[in-house]
């Protein structure tokens, strides 16, 4: 394009430019004095936020018709306002978050029986006000079910309304073994653990035994010992078999047993020891078995596809 053009071009739009700026009227320093300022007479420049949402004047919520509310059904946790106090809805369950204070803004409120607290001992970057049930303690339930709290109890009736309490605290109960022993495969001279845990009331007595023997771990084997330890949750005992420096002599069956004065119950894990020469083997076989059964996974994938 001739350099002669190109400058004929920016002297026009400067031309219109400065013609469409004239049209517009300009204001004054008087006038800027005078433009209201949308905040002026608001004590908390937070009313303005807080109108749009109804929570002070509810001026977002308008007229209150109770009729035109949305019937509410399945609300495990009990019901609760509304942000405009006009139409109730299902409150927060335990564990969910929700709002400190009485104001339903914006993860809503807990439940009946229920407190939305704070965790000061959470680990987490920024600790969130959660629902938790006000009262902590166990019930016994007809169903023969031991509920932790109140709030767990009521949750339960909405899919059994026949079941009632029948006592305050736990139901007795035989132990029942919530976590049984994993089977374990390792070298010679590895340190070997095997976990436990058991629910019961009253509390059960947890022992270890080894391939069918009556004889009660760890004895007086100085490599083998033993750790119990209440929960983790409430009437749960947890308990640890623990294996340092295993030898060959020490695979073999082992059993947890738990008892109470109502009876007892057991779960047993296999603990394999190889030498070094056989572990080899033995993760080679694994992570061929691993690798085929991830590639017939994809072939099913892509028949199917």
């Amino acid at each position: 394009m001739p350099w002669e053009l190109i400058v004929s071009l920016c002297r026009i739009m400067v031309l219109l430019y400065v013609s469409s700026c004239d049209s517009f009227l300009n204001r004054s320093d008087d006038d800027i004095e005078n433009i209201n300022n949308p905040l002026d007479g608001l004590s908390d420049p937070f009313d303005l936020i807080e109108d749009e949402y109804g929570h002070r004047n509810g001026s977002y919520c308008g007229e209150c018709s109770p009729e035109l509310c949305p019937v509410v059904q399945g609300c495990r946790a009990g019901l609760i306002w509304d942000n405009c106090g006009c139409c109730q809805e299902c409150g927060n369950l335990e564990g969910q978050t929700c709002d400190l204070g009485d104001i339903n803004a914006f993860y809503g409120l807990c439940g009946t029986d229920l407190e939305c607290k704070i965790d000061h001992l959470d680990v987490g970057e920024v600790a969130e006000p959660q629902c938790v049930c006000s009262s902590q303690d166990a019930v016994c339930a007809s169903d023969g079910i031991t509920y932790m709290n109140i709030c767990k109890f009521k949750e339960a009736t909405f899919s059994n309304a026949s079941i009632e309490i029948m006592n305050n605290g736990p139901c007795k109960t035989v132990p029942i073994i919530k976590v049984p022993p994993q089977n374990l495969v390792n070298v010679t001279g590895s340190c070997m653990v095997f976990l436990c845990e058991v629910f019961a009331f009253p509390m059960a007595l947890v022992e270890w035994k080894k391939d069918g023997k009556d004889i009660i771990l760890p004895g007086d084997d100085p490599h083998i010992s033993v750790q119990s330890r209440g929960g983790p949750q409430k009437y749960e005992l947890s308990s640890w078999l623990q294996i340092e420096e295993a030898d060959l002599a020490d695979a073999g069956t082992y059993r947890c047993v738990a008892r109470n004065e109502l009876g007892n119950i057991s779960a047993t894990a296999v603990l394999g020891v190889l030498g070094p020469e056989e572990m080899s083997v033995y993760l080679a076989e694994s992570m061929k078995e691993m690798l085929e059964y991830g590639l017939s996974e994809r072939e099913y994938d892509e028949d199917y596809y």
